[in-house]
């Protein structure tokens, strides 16, 4: 069975999860113990199979605490991004279904705000101090029995949130099996993952990133499955990442090309005081990596660097180093060699190398097996093409079946590795008085692959210029995240639309994307 549980009865003191550079370790027979006491928790509260359980934390020593209890109570477990505003948590554990809520102290204003306009809530508890009106996890835990099984432990399941072009996220949910805690049916595309890029038990595996995004959440879980300990840095800094990897002897690790940037950005002195030599495995996702980026890297980490491309609704593909080097710029091919699909705009199948077009993939045979967009029936419908999906991207594949990517269906930004839809951004500027219209894009970034920039046409009688930019730039950062927000306004007498007004937003990019050879940095 693929969880905590047989690793913590053959290994209970082989760390789990160790946070920055052994600050906090918590080991397999600790993580089995506290996760089984939660779900009792859990259970005393009135959750059952199928509720759901949001949380607002960070990298904390509780994250993983959460998620296991979930696993093994057959509930669904939604990692909430706490750099979003508060209106924007609000609507994730609402939408959610949330019967649940755990918080961080850290986020109490936020939090409480939360919780007092979800009246579906249930119950809601702090970690790392107290927020008024919720229950302190720490002493529901210290109630809660430490050796009484939980009886029929049943497979739970994550509900990850992805950006919808309408600007409201999209809660991407899969039918919950109803069958034990670990049990391969459930597991097998976690671990198989794990197994595709050579990572095995007893394995120290390095993630730099928030748990709340899927990959770093995925990997990280994943490890736990087969038996392998996890270091979970609480914020990324280039040099730290690299201490860690020698001090914590790390073997295994998942990255953007924003901390490859970073990485490589530190002076070659420090670079090189740091033994890197146990690191077999880093992958690379999330965002396009410039191809000179890659170079340095694999000149560097060599063989360890391999990329695949996929996304919260599944997918994908898988290149490696020595493959990369013979197509650079290319995601690889199907990561079970299986088929990726290359569509035209009738939905008809590109058979000719080198001719762009939708990407998709096959869906799971079972269509009660297939995700779905939760409470969007009209999305869902949108992403499924009979038994195919996609995840709204544009490329191509060579003539040996490599898929490259150039473009994006939707208006998506990838800024370091997150995604960023810019409808919402749009929404909220085009309310300000000196805003008469405005369309919101990713430019090139070097460091971050896209930045966020508005292009604004001012009210009439209005003067642009750096006063109206900085106001517009804190008018966005009062009300959205700041993530979201644009890092610089240009302005226009006009923006390009069709005759019936529609945003013609890839003119508008082309502007700024002259002398790329793609679209995606």
């Amino acid at each position: 069975m693929f969880t905590i549980t047989p690793h913590a009865s053959k290994h209970p003191d082989r760390a789990a999860v160790v946070y920055g550079n052994g600050e906090f370790v918590e080991t397999y027979g600790e993580l089995e113990e506290r996760s089984r006491r939660l779900a009792h928790v859990f259970g005393s509260w009135g959750l059952g199979p199928g509720d759901c359980v949001a949380v607002l934390l960070a990298n904390d020593d509780v994250f993983y605490d959460v998620f296991w209890a979930c696993h093994r109570a057959g509930l669904y477990f939604t990692p909430v991004n706490w750099h979003l505003q508060r209106d924007e948590v609000e609507y994730i554990v609402d939408n959610c279904d949330a019967k649940a809520f755990v918080a961080h102290a850290r986020f109490a204003e936020v939090a409480a705000g939360v919780a007092a306009k979800v009246p579906r809530l249930a119950v809601s508890a702090s970690v790392g101090g107290s927020i008024p009106g919720f229950r302190a996890l720490e002493e529901e835990l210290a109630s809660a029995p430490a050796d009484e099984p939980l009886g029929a432990e049943l497979e739970g399941s994550v509900m990850l949130y992805s950006s919808g072009t309408t600007g409201r996220p999209k809660g991407v949910r899969r039918p919950l099996l109803k069958v034990p805690a670990g049990d391969p049916r459930a597991a097998v595309a976690v671990v198989g993952l794990t197994a595709l890029f050579g990572m095995r038990e007893g394995d120290r595996y390095l993630s730099p990133a928030p748990l709340y995004h899927a990959a770093p959440l995925t990997f990280a879980s994943g490890q736990h499955r087969i038996g392998a300990t996890t270091v979970i840095m609480r914020r990324f800094d280039a040099e730290d990442a690299l201490r860690i990897i020698q001090d914590q002897k790390v073997t295994t690790s998942q990255w953007v090309p924003t901390h490859f940037k970073r990485l490589l950005s530190l002076p070659e002195a420090i670079r090189r005081r740091y033994d890197v030599s146990r690191l077999r495995v880093a992958v690379h996702a999330a965002a396009p990596c410039p191809i000179a980026v890659k170079e340095a890297m694999i000149a560097w980490w060599g063989d360890a660097i391999m990329e695949y491309y996929a996304g919260t609704e599944g997918g994908g593909t898988l290149i490696r180093a020595q493959e990369w080097l013979a197509h650079k710029g290319s995601v690889g091919r199907h990561w079970t060699n299986g088929k990726v699909h290359i569509l035209d705009e009738s939905g008809a199948e590109i058979d000719e190398p080198n001719r762009e077009g939708a990407i998709y993939f096959e869906s799971p045979p079972d269509p009660d097996a297939r995700f779905n967009y939760y409470k969007d029936a009209a999305k869902t419908a949108d992403t499924y093409r009979g038994d195919l999906f996609t995840i709204g991207d544009i490329g191509y594949l060579d003539a040996d079946g490599y898929l490259y990517l150039t473009d994006r269906q939707s208006n998506m930004i990838i800024s370091g590795g997150v995604n960023i839809y810019p409808q919402e951004t749009e929404s909220h500027l085009v309310t300000h008085p000196k805003v008469h219209d405005v369309a919101v894009i990713g430019v090139p970034n070097e460091e971050m692959g896209e930045e966020v920039k508005a292009v604004v046409v001012p009210a009439e009688g209005v003067e642009p210029g750096p006063a109206l930019e900085d106001e517009l730039i804190q008018f966005c950062r009062a009300h959205i995240a700041h993530y979201k927000c644009p890092r610089s306004i240009d302005f226009a007498t006009e923006l390009p639309r069709t005759e019936t007004g529609k945003m013609q937003k890839r003119k508008l990019r082309d502007r700024y994307w002259q002398g790329h050879g793609s679209r995606l940095v």
